[in-house]
């Protein structure tokens, strides 16, 4: 089988699989890195690294077997497309992790000038939502605040308060419309939060691993309808560090900057994020059902420790493996001037 080129394959990443599919697929995946090695050097790395990509995909897979319920992974390597999953394309309810969408919505509807982030809008009595968040104790009518505000409290404190206002606010056809123009036809909004009856009936807000990785890949790129100034600020918002527990965050050393939004409910956990890994940036969406929220949390904490260490040894690693600081091998790799 010959092996296409970056160019002949555009932008759409390589899918890593186990067994021989893997091996052409690791060449493919590294032909941009190698082709500015010596022959002899393109060899090395070409085999070596697709020892790692088996190895790690075989881990996610264990990680996956060993869960109760089911567990849907996506990682996505944003530095050369590589993909690594299991049950990427089934569709699981998303708690909180469907605040990210509420948030590029809110953006998009800005960017088209029908909404102001700065503008602010009365607390009433009939807007407090149980569940997180602190808004449900303000007073009726006493506070006022920004759709920044509310933004930023939906994603930090997961306030459940300041995300029905905001879908008040966007419209929640609007988000599900978005989603589909973006490519993540699956992710749907199609409830306010804390609705029981709704959730008995099946009515869930809904994604799957592949497209809220491929979301969190178009906020890593700012290949969404906003502003490059809205992006950024979608992007520090979501890095704010969350009070609670969440499993990427969690993972990852003090220093590394993760994006991230979790969520759960009885028997659901997931979580998407992008982890700013110098020199290996990386995106983990995972998310399960049919367990306890607990058990799924612990899984999803096992695909993010597992992430970080497979990405850490190619962050700053030499075509032969070694290891050197990342500025230097930065300096090195420039082409002459």
């Amino acid at each position: 089988m010959r092996v296409r080129t970056q160019a002949e394959r555009g932008r759409r990443p390589v899918r890593m699989r186990t067994g021989a599919a893997l091996s052409v697929a690791c060449v493919a995946t590294f032909v941009t890195v190698v082709t500015t090695l010596r022959p002899s050097q393109a060899g090395a790395q070409d085999a070596h690294r697709a020892v790692l990509a088996r190895k790690f995909q075989a881990r996610i897979e264990a990680i996956a077997g060993d869960a109760q319920g089911v567990l849907g992974v996506q990682i996505l390597d944003l530095t050369d497309g590589a993909r690594f999953g299991v049950n990427e394309n089934l569709v699981f309810p998303q708690g909180s992790a469907i605040k990210i969408p509420i948030l590029l919505a809110l953006y998009a509807r800005q960017a088209a000038g029908e909404l102001d982030v700065n503008r602010r809008v009365p607390l009433r009595a009939a807007d407090r939502t149980g569940g997180s968040g602190f808004l449900a104790n303000f007073g009726d009518g006493t506070s006022e605040l920004s759709l920044h505000d509310l933004a930023v409290a939906m994603i930090v404190v997961s306030d459940n308060t300041a995300t029905n206002m905001l879908i008040d606010q966007i419209g929640m056809e609007y988000v599900t419309r978005l989603m589909a123009e973006l490519g993540a036809a699956n992710t749907r909004l199609q409830r306010k939060m804390i609705r029981p009856e709704e959730s008995a009936k099946g009515n869930e807000n809904l994604s799957t691993p592949a497209e809220a990785a491929a979301l969190m890949a178009r906020i890593h790129r700012c290949e969404i309808p906003v502003s490059k100034a809205d992006c950024a600020e979608i992007r520090r918002i979501l890095e704010i560090r969350h009070p609670h527990p969440a499993p990427v965050q969690e993972s990852a050393p003090a220093g590394v900057r993760v994006a991230e939004k979790d969520g759960w409910f009885t028997g659901v956990w997931s979580a998407w994020s992008i982890v700013g890994l110098p020199g290996r940036p990386y995106v983990l969406a995972a998310m399960g059902n049919y367990s306890e929220s607990d058990t799924v949390y612990a899984a999803i904490r096992k695909v993010a420790d597992a992430s970080y260490e497979y990405f850490s040894r190619l962050a700053g690693a030499t075509p032969y493996g070694t290891r050197v600081p990342l500025d230097l091998l930065d300096r090195v790799s420039r082409p002459p001037r």
